[in-house]
C-alpha cells in the first residue's frame, strides 16, 4: 500500500466534478492539505455545514499545515505558493505519489523521492 497525496484539483475532480472516482486511486493511504478546503469552498460557493466536505474527511488523512511547510514553501520549487504548500505537505508526509491534474506540476515528474502523476 502506497501513500498518495491528492492535490486540490484532484480532490475537486473526485468529490465535486465527479470526473474521477476515488476507487481509481486503489487501496492506498490518501493525504491532503487543509488548505484545499477553502479553495474548494470558493470554487463551488459552498456554505457551512456541507455534507460533501465532511464526507471527504472520512476517506482522507489531513496533513497539518505547519510553520515548517510554510517556510519551505516560500523558497519554491515553483513560483506558486499554493502548489509549493501542497508539494511540501506531501513530501513531509513521506508520500510516494503526488496526484494532480496540474500540467506544470506534472512536468516536474518528481519532487524529492515522490513521483508526480495524474493517475495511479
Amino acid at each position: 500500500m502506497a501513500k498518495a497525496f491528492l492535490d486540490t484539483n484532484y480532490i475537486l475532480d473526485i468529490f465535486m466534478r465527479r470526473s474521477r472516482k476515488l476507487s481509481e486511486v486503489g487501496n492506498n493511504d490518501l493525504f491532503f492539505s487543509p488548505l484545499s478546503f477553502p479553495t474548494i469552498c470558493y470554487v463551488h460557493k459552498l456554505h457551512m455545514p456541507d455534507e460533501k466536505l465532511q464526507s471527504i474527511l472520512k476517506d482522507l488523512f489531513v496533513v497539518n499545515f505547519t510553520d515548517t511547510i510554510l517556510k519551505k514553501s516560500l523558497n519554491g520549487p515553483t513560483p506558486d505558493i499554493e502548489d509549493n504548500i501542497q508539494l511540501h505537505s506531501a513530501a513531509l508526509s513521506h508520500c510516494d505519489y503526488f496526484l494532480t491534474s496540474d500540467k506544470q506540476l506534472l512536468k516536474m515528474k518528481y519532487f524529492g523521492q515522490m513521483e508526480i502523476v495524474s493517475n495511479l
